[in-house]
């Protein structure tokens, strides 16, 4: 029997973020008779989900976190030399010139860097390491892969988008798992002891400056001046999570808001809410975005993020420029006009049903193998 073609998928921190859930989905639902990922981690991941990979019949390994670069670089090219992989699969953004290089210097001739996200001004500090990165993403990249165009276009440059140098490959989901269902809504309301006429706004998403919960609170906090009968659930961990939870005190809103943490059953939680609201500072395209769209649900995103991620008329980019009470009301204005519908065939037309789009992944790493005997 033929034996499967091993990626080594270089994931950096698995912290349970939308990369992470990306790469899982497609190694869900690939065909692993004739690919197997390999997963490396970093050291000081917190989520890795070592029972589900393994079950899949994966590996994790762990190496160093990239700062310490000596250790990283000859941990990491030692391993890639010694499996003799043929494809390195990179996730990371600017930061692949690490692993790619590692991958450079053990000779594995196929070296894949992947766009999954941009860049905004509001985080200047670590944009700057991203900015002065940006320039050498190339160097040690043989194929180059992006979540969409502009993300491809950030990473890459226009040049390489446009003579089609790049992969574009959808942040894919399990459309079915997330197509809106009244009973399972009706169910978790009650395992979180929601009421039915209670509004519940939704936000999945780690606690990092990036997603930006300080002006979502500020906007909560507008929408229950007008609506008291009306709920926050934040979904995620991360380093902010502290300081997001004492603004919500500070506040008055400690009975309104509800901080779930880690979860696992995100596609229950979907069909809790009315709206999902993302104003992010930048995104490359979000699968948090394509998840709720699944599940039929009114999406408020910040128009710092692609279109491309655009699939319902109903989801709306607004300007961070405009003020909370603002966005605020647009929600209101939105939320009274929709009616909620199963959006399978959209999603799927629009190509992020993982079944399909999984294929197309097979085949790609498939084709970058047998360049490699030819």
């Amino acid at each position: 029997m033929k034996k499967p073609i091993i990626v080594a998928q270089i994931v950096g921190k698995w912290v349970g973020g939308g990369v992470e859930s990306v790469i899982m989905n497609y190694y869900r639902h690939i065909d692993r008779t004739k690919i197997q990922f390999d997963f490396i981690c970093d050291e000081d991941s917190t989520n890795i989900p070592y029972e589900e990979i393994r079950k899949l019949g994966g590996n994790i390994i762990l190496v160093p976190p990239y700062q310490k670069v000596f250790s990283y670089h000859k941990k990491l090219k030692k391993i890639l030399k010694e499996k003799d992989y043929k494809i390195v699969h990179s996730h990371i953004n600017t930061l692949s010139i690490f692993p790619l290089y590692a991958a450079k210097c053990a000779k594995v001739p196929v070296r894949i860097a992947h766009s999954h996200s941009t860049t905004n001004k509001m985080e200047w500090k670590k944009n700057l390491i991203k900015q002065l990165l940006k320039p050498f993403s190339k160097l040690f990249a043989t194929n180059y892969f992006a979540c969409g165009e502009y993300a491809g276009r950030w990473l890459f440059g226009n040049k390489e988008v446009d003579k089609g140098n790049v992969f574009i490959l959808n942040n894919a989901i399990d459309v079915e798992k997330f197509v809106y269902n009244k009973q399972i809504r009706e169910k978790v309301r009650k395992e979180l002891n929601i009421n039915d006429k209670t509004t519940v706004i939704g936000h999945i998403g780690r606690f990092v400056t990036q997603k930006n919960h300080d002006f979502l609170i500020d906007i909560f906090y507008e929408y229950h001046k007008k609506n008291d009968n009306s709920l926050l659930i934040l979904t995620g961990q991360g380093p902010l999570e502290k300081e997001i939870k004492e603004k919500v005190r500070y506040l008055g809103l400690k009975e309104s808001v509800k901080f779930l943490g880690q979860r696992s059953d995100v596609h229950r939680l979907y069909q809790v809410f009315d709206v999902f609201l993302l104003p992010s500072l930048y995104e490359g395209l979000p699968v948090v975005g394509i998840e709720a769209q699944a599940s039929g649900l009114l999406c408020i995103l910040s128009n710092s993020m692609t279109n491309e991620i655009k699939i319902l008329e109903s989801t709306k980019f607004l300007s961070l420029t405009l003020s909370a009470k603002q966005w605020c009301d647009i929600i209101i204005l939105e939320k009274n006009k929709y009616s909620r519908k199963n959006c399978y065939n959209k999603l799927t037309d629009a190509g992020f049903n993982i079944d399909k789009e999984a294929i197309k992944l097979t085949e790609k790493y498939e084709e970058l193998f047998l360049l490699l005997k030819s």
